[in-house]
């Protein structure tokens, strides 16, 4: 519907507006995350098809005295989407508006999934200069949370994004980039849906291109004596850990290896070991002997950058200064080491996941002002004993508590002026609030505390992936490191 039958929304009768969203409502439905970790069920859920249906629902939001939470696929591990009162799922705006070939940009709906972008951007020869591991996600979803893929020399996939186009609480468009509107782009870029609805995003991509990639293995002891040369040996570098693991042996065939082997096999320990939890230990030798070999493969970029995840999983990850990063992950051995000691200790599951990125401006992000190493850690569904994250310690700012107290300052008085009064949603406030305090308490940690007990000595390895020219992905994998390497193909 054309954008001028939106100028008088408030003369539509309420009556009207209920019509109108009707096709497109359901006031039953239930909602739950990815992995399933967090439940909610909305007022209403609002599926939008067009921008007018997104203005119609934010008009009766004002009237009802209502907050919307903007909610894509749901993929994030927190309950960042849940609300009780007004859901607005963007899955059904995802078409790609615009391709500009010629200046390497694109400008698709927030909606869109990064599958189906790769899909149409393979169309015109184009490609996300970055991807993170999975691709499930809404291209909104990982403007708003500023995911991240891997390589040190690149910033968070927000910083790929040109322009932004806002619905705002009350009805109107703004448009907003660096040199328009600037202070509500940056605010926006990682502002956990705080600053307003978006519509669309131009995003930098890059002609198409292939990745090699090849694994090898490695000692955790050698991986940290060769870390500054391992992760700028390619353009991105990932890392597994298999704590606890030792050097695995060869494995063979293909469909057998990987989908018997390597899939149901695991998915029957992993379920035997939420009865039995000295099974986890013993999983993460087998894991690591499965992938142990040097591998090389070639394909399309955004298909290397993914893994697949195989099963629903509790997740949290960490984000720590570079310059920190052997120091922290030393200390996170000996913290495991001394867990394996204690009968009831913890039994963390594999891999161990760690990424890097370059510094950038966006205030919310953790990479604001500071080269960063990230840190996931996973603990599938079916564990009862699940890994809390209590070792990472607040020992380095980044930025001063003035600098700090400034940076909240601007993030409130733009998300004031974007989604004033009633229209703040208070799980979203909580999120962006949780943000704001947290990434100067754990984002920036320096170090994880351990316990004072001397750890015993255990022969940890390394997978280490390498994308040559394009991308490394060194997997940083506990009992053995496994060396990717990629190169355009």
């Amino acid at each position: 519907m054309s954008s001028q039958l939106t100028a008088n929304l408030s003369d539509i009768p309420l009556q009207n507006i209920y019509q109108l969203l009707q096709p497109i409502t359901s006031s039953a439905a239930g909602f739950s995350n990815w992995g399933q970790t967090f439940y909610c069920t909305p007022l209403a859920v609002f599926e939008p098809e067009n921008e007018f249906q997104c203005e119609l629902i934010l008009e009766l939001a004002r009237r009802e005295g209502k907050s919307v939470k903007a909610t894509g696929v749901g993929h994030s591990p927190s309950d960042l989407a849940c609300t009780n009162e007004y859901m607005l799922r963007t899955t059904k705006l995802n078409r790609l508006l615009e391709v500009n070939v010629e200046k390497r940009y694109v400008v698709a709906q927030g909606g869109i999934t990064l599958h189906d972008l790769h899909v149409q951007l393979g169309i015109y020869g184009l490609a996300m200069i970055n991807v993170g591991s999975i691709s499930d996600q809404t291209l909104a979803g990982i403007i708003t949370t500023a995911t991240h893929g891997s390589g040190i020399e690149y910033g968070v996939i927000s910083t790929h994004v040109m322009g932004l186009t806002l619905l705002l609480a009350n009805g109107t468009r703004a448009f907003c980039s660096r040199s328009e509107r600037p202070d509500l782009f940056i605010a926006t870029i990682c502002g956990l849906g705080a600053t307003g609805l978006i519509l669309s995003i131009q995003l930098e991509v890059e002609p198409a291109f292939r990745l090699k990639e090849t694994q090898e293995s490695m000692s955790f002891d050698d991986f940290i004596h060769r870390f500054d040369e391992l992760v700028y040996s390619a353009q991105h570098v990932r890392f597994w850990w298999f704590p606890a693991s030792d050097t695995p042996k060869n494995p063979v065939g293909v469909w057998w290896w990987h989908t018997f082997m390597g899939y149901h096999v695991t998915q029957l320990f992993l379920f035997i070991a939420r009865y039995f939890l000295f099974l986890n230990t013993w999983i993460s030798h087998y894991t690591c002997w499965l992938i142990q070999a040097r591998t090389v493969g070639v394909d399309d970029s955004h298909r290397i950058f993914n893994v697949d995840c195989r099963y629903p999983q509790h997740t949290t990850e960490w984000a720590i200064p570079f310059e920190e990063t052997q120091c922290c992950l030393r200390e996170l051995r000996t913290w495991l080491e001394q867990e394996s000691q204690d009968p009831n200790g913890i039994r963390p599951h594999v891999p161990v996941e760690i990424r890097l990125s370059a510094a950038d401006d966006i205030w919310l992000s953790p990479s604001y002002g500071q080269r960063t190493c990230w840190i996931g850690i996973i603990q599938y569904k079916w564990a009862r004993h699940f890994f809390n994250p209590v070792f990472i310690s607040s020992t380095k700012l980044v930025v001063g508590p003035t600098d700090l107290t400034c940076l909240i300052d601007d993030i409130s008085a733009v998300t004031k002026r974007s989604w004033p009064g009633i229209m703040v949603d208070p799980i979203g406030q909580k999120h962006t609030i949780y943000n704001q305090i947290n990434f100067a308490n754990y984002t920036r940690a320096s170090t994880i505390s351990g316990k004072s007990s001397k750890p015993s000595i255990r022969k940890d390895c390394f997978e280490m992936s390498t994308f040559k020219d394009t991308s490394l992905d060194f997997q940083l994998v506990g009992g053995y490191s496994n060396y990717d390497s990629f190169e355009p193909y």
